[in-house]
């Protein structure tokens, strides 16, 4: 019997074999994590999702496009969930929202669900992520999701070439590119250098670039600048270092039928309806110029009086707090006495610029006396509310660092400065285990009863 490979959105897959459905890292949310907006379009039909009965639901890392809260809200809560995670704090919070059955996933510890058996291997990163060994019919299947492969775990996964298919997190992403433009190289991006003795060693029949499905808002720069690679440099590059590798594309909804002869279409996902054209491609644009934050502040709502006021006693007192409350790394630019300026845009595209004066662990907020800054940080005041109250993570808040102008000295030592030394970046996320789940769940739990999926 062959075995049933869909994509739901992203990095989520159902698979089927022989009467048993499994989800890996299920979104059903459009947009999800904030501001990610799925890439080819879709909506879904959450009446028919609540129906759906799966056997498990397989969950890589605690990352908000791949653990949502909001997404896990529709389904049935007598789902087994099965989630790599290191952080206790993110199974309390799946058992809080109603799951009985949360369990923590092991490196090389097998779960057998039904007819299919689910391995996870180790990411080169394994604080963070996994990545998934799927075996059913006789068939192994290689879900990398987001992960990284480093040498022991390649060596462990090269021992079951030829794989049957692999899916392959094939989009890069240059997040620091659009925190920190003025400091970025521009120009052509090529393919990681590890990606083609990697998958030449992992020799899969069937490849299909995955883990990267969406785009920010329409009218967003990060469109351009922070995904550089396309399906169609993916398909051209991998297709000729692998010839006998077939790369297809597996858009959301879209089903196949994976067997030891081949592979053919199935039907689709009926509860992911595709909108509008799907044959799309990522646009880069390595030389396009990045807007002024003023102009990307006036894109959203403005803040109501209040949370306003949040923002600004969060910057003039908390952030203090937080900041001499943290540990500085000893190789931290800011281990030397800097002038730092953060500047807080509103929707009318007014700023409110404060000064701090730095010097390791040490911080106080100072009055502007003309000096020049040497590290400067620009956010909408929105998107500053929305990291403190709703958990939003770094790259969706159109965060803008070290901008200048700066001097030719200043600018050398920033270049050799690590952009996540940053002080509201520490202060907003160091520690911030979860904290977009437990927004979620807030949110969730403070609901009237009977708005939720079966319990």
């Amino acid at each position: 019997m062959p075995l049933k490979i869909s994509r739901i959105l992203h990095a989520g897959y159902v698979f089927e074999c022989e009467g048993t459905a499994i989800a890996f890292d299920p979104i059903v949310e459009n947009p999800f994590s904030r501001n990610c907006h799925a890439f080819p379009s879709v909506r879904f039909d959450l009446d028919a999702v609540r129906r759906l009965r799966w056997d498990a639901v397989f969950i890589s890392h605690f990352h908000d496009d791949h653990c949502s809260l909001d997404s896990l809200d529709v389904l049935d809560r007598a789902t087994p969930i099965y989630l790599y995670c290191v952080f206790d704090e993110l199974f309390v919070m799946l058992r809080a929202l109603g799951f009985t059955t949360v369990e923590r996933l092991h490196v090389d510890v097998p779960v057998r669900v039904g007819a299919i058996e689910v391995i996870p291997r180790r990411a080169l990163d394994d604080d963070v992520d996994s990545l998934f060994q799927v075996r059913a019919a006789g068939l192994n299947v290689l879900n990398v999701v987001d992960s990284w492969i480093g040498p022991e775990t390649l060596a462990q996964l090269a021992a079951f070439a030829p794989w049957d298919m692999v899916l392959w997190p094939f989009q890069t992403m240059r997040e620091l590119a659009v925190i920190a433009p003025s400091l970025a190289a521009r120009g052509p991006v090529e393919l990681p250098d590890d990606w083609v003795p990697q998958l030449r060693a992992l020799a899969p029949r069937y490849l299909v670039p995955s883990s990267c499905q969406f785009v920010q808002e329409d009218w967003s720069w990060y469109n351009h600048a922070m995904f550089p690679i396309t399906y169609r440099q993916f398909a051209q590059e991998i297709g000729a270092a692998l010839p006998e590798a077939h790369i297809f594309r597996l858009d959301p909804s879209t089903s196949v039928l994976l067997d030891a002869q081949g592979l053919a279409p199935a039907a689709p996902l009926a509860w992911v309806i595709p909108v509008g054209p799907q044959d799309v491609d990522f646009d880069y644009r390595p030389d396009a110029p990045p807007p002024a934050t003023a102009d990307i502040a006036r894109r959203f709502a403005p803040l109501s009086v209040a949370d306003a006021a949040l923002v600004r006693d969060f910057c003039q007192e908390g952030l203090l707090e937080r900041y001499r409350d943290m540990e500085l790394p000893e190789d931290s630019y800011f281990q030397s006495p800097r002038l730092w300026r953060l500047a807080l845009y509103g929707h009318d595209g007014a700023v409110t610029v404060l000064h701090y004066r730095t010097h390791g662990d040490l911080i106080d907020l100072v009055p502007d006396t003309g000096e020049a800054p040497s590290w400067t940080t620009e956010v909408p005041l929105v998107k500053c509310h929305a990291a403190l109250v709703l958990g939003e993570s770094l790259t969706s808040m159109y965060m803008r660092i070290n901008d200048g102008p700066f001097d030719a000295a200043t600018r050398a030592e920033l270049e050799e400065a690590d952009i996540v030394d940053d002080p509201l970046i520490r202060c907003l996320f160091n520690d911030a285990i979860g904290a977009y789940q437990a927004a979620q769940l807030k949110r969730l739990l403070a609901r009237p009863e009977g708005n939720g999926a079966t319990r």
